[in-house]
Parts: C-alpha cells; sequence; structure tokens
C-alpha cells in the first residue's frame, strides 16, 4: 500500500476485521539506530585536552589515590555496517604519570612499577568489538606494559555526537574497569604492621574520552 492510498483508503465494511496497523514506535526506534550509525561511521582521532585516562588504587588499605597519564594518542575506525570490523588503538606516554605528587610519580615511573626508561610507551590495540546496543560498545584488546601483554575488557557508553564552533564534529565516549596490576609484572609493594599491604593489587581504570572525526 503507498502513502497515497494509505490517506485515501475507503474504511473497511462493518462486517472486516480491520487490520491492526504496525507500531509506531518500533519505526522511530529503528530510524534513531540508523541516524547514530552515520554519525559514528568513520575515523577519529582521540583529544588529549578534551579527555582523560585516570585510574585509581588503594593507599594502605583504607583510601583511594587518583592519578592520570597526561600524554597520550589515539584513533579509532568505527565500521558502521560492521561494527565487529572497528578498530581502536592508544598510546599512551608512561612517564606522564600524575598523581599530584612528585615523589609518588617519581617512584612510578621507577622500576619498582613502570620503569619509563625501559617502556617508555603503554599500548592498547584492539581485537575485538562489539556493539551491546545503540549506546554500549564492548571494546577487547591487548593492554601492553612493560614487556607484558595481556587483554582486557572495557564496555563505553557512547555519550553523544556535536559539532564544536571550529566545525569539528566530536563524539564522547565513557568506560571504566578493573585490573590486578600484578598480572602485568607491576608487583612492588610494602606490609603494613596492622596487617595487609601498602597498595592494592586491584586498580580501576577510567575513560573519558572526546574523539573528533578525522575522516
Amino acid at each position: 500500500m503507498g502513502l497515497f492510498d494509505w490517506f485515501t483508503k475507503k474504511p473497511a465494511p462493518a462486517h472486516a476485521e480491520p487490520k491492526t496497523p504496525a507500531p509506531a514506535a518500533s519505526g522511530a526506534v529503528a530510524t534513531h539506530t540508523r541516524a547514530v550509525d552515520e554519525q559514528l561511521a568513520g575515523t577519529w582521532t582521540l583529544d588529549p585536552s578534551h579527555s582523560a585516562l585516570g585510574f585509581s588504587a588503594k593507599h594502605a588499605m583504607v583510601t583511594n589515590v587518583r592519578g592520570t597519564f597526561d600524554e597520550f594518542e589515539g584513533t579509532g575506525v568505527i565500521d558502521a555496517t560492521d561494527p565487529s570490523a572497528s578498530t581502536v588503538s592508544v598510546v599512551i606516554q608512561a612517564a606522564s604519570v600524575n598523581t599530584g605528587v612528585a615523589d609518588r610519580d617519581g617512584h612510578l615511573r621507577s622500576g619498582d612499577f613502570f620503569d619509563v626508561e625501559t617502556y617508555p610507551e603503554i599500548r592498547f590495540a584492539s581485537t575485538d568489538v562489539e556493539l551491546v546496543d545503540a549506546e554500549t560498545w564492548r571494546i577487547t584488546g591487548d593492554l601492553t606494559i612493560k614487556d607484558v601483554t595481556r587483554p582486557v575488557t572495557v564496555d563505553f557508553a557512547f555519550t553523544g555526537v556535536a559539532q564544536d564552533p571550529f566545525g569539528n564534529v566530536r563524539a564522547g565516549f565513557e568506560g571504566e574497569t578493573t585490573v590486578n596490576r600484578k598480572d602485568w609484572g607491576l608487583v612492588w609493594n610494602a606490609a603494613l604492621e596492622t596487617g595487609g599491604v601498602l597498595v592494592s593489587e586491584k586498580v580501576k581504570l577510567v575513560f573519558d574520552l572526546s574523539v573528533i572525526k578525522s575522516a
């Protein structure tokens, strides 16, 4: 039935059962999903000045110490037709670790932790990308710290697309996951007299990302 027929079709006789129209909501949802895919398709570059790569770990078993890596770069390619063909890669300068305390940052850069003189970069390269729903992307990839590479999975929430005053098309993503630092050979610790250890093995990684469309 064409659009013209829909508006000009005469009512069915009283004895005939009226046809049930398709729910309008389904079409609206499908249209919205297609629009999101169209906006996200393409190549994106991470904007370090409007993004944050953060972490937190327990100190002395009682408080959280937070920090960031301040120098990094990354790219992503989103395939709207086949999301699993999308890719993500990020390179972090290990020496840019920043917890706001110079002595602690120096210790993190030393051989007890990141050993930045020997291993200046932390790298992530995706191995699997899954579009869970219209607003959630599940990224699995290889995280390399020092000379150890292990898989990590992060669920990212898509927070929207906008054009900034300079004409850049931007997209936002937020995600977090928890890892065990010992899995990457970051094993330094100190025992507490009251029991427990100075630095927790579990570290929460938190990502607030702004990416700019480049192609």
